[in-house]
């Protein structure tokens, strides 16, 4: 049986997208999904910019609301945000494993065009070795999940 984990957030547009193309990157085998608390109406153009530079396609992504979710049962939950950690709702379905695994949100970054996508990639990267330390821990040597 494949390990399912949700990846929640605020908007559900840049962190969680990454988030989920990172760790389905890391292993195919997993279901991961992402969701928000407050879904914004698109992905963020530059989450998908600064993904496509490491090979993983975001484009296709939407935000969805978590509330679709519910009733599921997931190995992992994880919250990629404060806001998100804090307003997380009440799973219906079983819930394993809670996490809190947050990053500075790279929307918020100002500057030049070339700062802003630099935040976007530090948040990226910090994701990408977060991860990884996370399936490597959680995930890889536990197969009795």
């Amino acid at each position: 049986m494949a390990i399912r984990i949700l990846i929640l957030c605020t908007g559900n547009s840049c962190r969680s997208q990454m988030a989920e193309g990172i760790l389905k990157s890391i292993d195919p085998h997993l279901e991961v999904y992402s969701a928000g608390t407050m879904p914004a109406s698109r992905v963020s153009s530059k989450a998908i910019q600064v993904m496509s530079e490491i090979g993983i396609d975001i484009s296709k992504a939407v935000p969805k609301h978590v509330d679709q979710f519910l009733n599921q049962p997931f190995d992992y939950v994880i919250t990629v945000c404060d806001h998100a950690r804090e307003t997380c709702p009440v799973f219906s379905g079983t819930v394993k494993h809670r996490l809190h695994i947050g990053f500075d949100d790279p929307t918020f970054a100002e500057g030049t065009e070339d700062e802003v996508l630099e935040a976007h990639r530090r948040v990226r990267d910090e994701m990408k070795e977060r991860l990884k330390e996370f399936y490597t821990s959680a995930i890889q040597h536990q197969p009795s999940l």
